[in-house]
C-alpha cells in the first residue's frame, strides 16, 4: 500500500513539473512574439 502511495505520489509529482515547464515556456514564447510584434510596429 505504502509503495503505490509513494508511486503516485512520484508520477502526479512528475506530471506538476512537466505542466509547469510547459506553461513557462509557452508563456515566453507569447511573450517573445509581442516584444517582435512591438519591435516591428516602431
Amino acid at each position: 500500500m505504502v509503495r503505490k502511495a509513494f508511486t503516485l505520489l512520484l508520477v502526479a509529482g512528475s506530471v506538476m513539473v512537466a505542466a509547469c515547464n510547459t506553461i513557462d515556456g509557452a508563456g515566453k514564447d507569447v511573450e517573445s512574439v509581442g516584444e517582435t510584434v512591438a519591435n516591428t510596429v516602431d
